[in-house]
């Protein structure tokens, strides 16, 4: 995988395209999406992606996260380290704020607002983000209503 969320089932990429580009297929060339275009705009806005953890098992054969065990979560302090001007943390999905919100010890947050919280000697914000995934019920459109929201506070 060349980078984060590239199945065209998934909606994060449509989500940034109407967002900043007013287009849902802004980030589709021939079919699929433009990893090359995808990188440059994530460098260009200073948006970094990571996985919330790095070892994980599939209790199911299939993408649902209700079947999805996480064995080793993020090293978040080492991560925070290297990117020492991060101020905000957004997870997408339920297991990615589990995950996190489990590691941080935080309240959690409504989908769509944040939790503020310190962390190695720096004030930080978690936002809670709603899936990208189609599997959650909720129309693009809607999604990217929260997700510019986000974007409109951090940016």
């Amino acid at each position: 995988m060349d980078f984060f969320y590239p199945n065209l089932q998934n909606d994060m990429w449509r989500i940034f395209g109407i967002i900043f580009f007013g287009k849902k297929e802004h980030f589709i060339t021939n079919g699929k999406f433009d990893s090359a275009k995808i990188m440059d705009f994530c460098e260009n806005k200073g948006i970094a992606l990571y996985d919330s953890a790095t070892a994980v098992r599939r209790l199911n054969n299939n993408a649902s996260d209700n079947f999805l065990e996480v064995v080793d979560k993020v090293n978040l302090s080492e991560l925070l380290m290297n990117t020492p001007n991060c101020k905000t943390l957004a997870v997408t999905g339920q297991k990615a704020f589990d995950t996190v919100s489990e590691l941080l010890k935080i309240e959690k947050p409504e989908i769509g607002n944040f939790t503020e919280f310190k962390y190695i000697g720096r004030e930080m914000k978690l936002y809670r983000l709603p899936s990208t995934s189609r599997a959650y019920p909720k129309p693009l459109e809607e999604k990217a209503v929260v997700y510019k929201r986000f974007f409109d506070e951090i940016l």
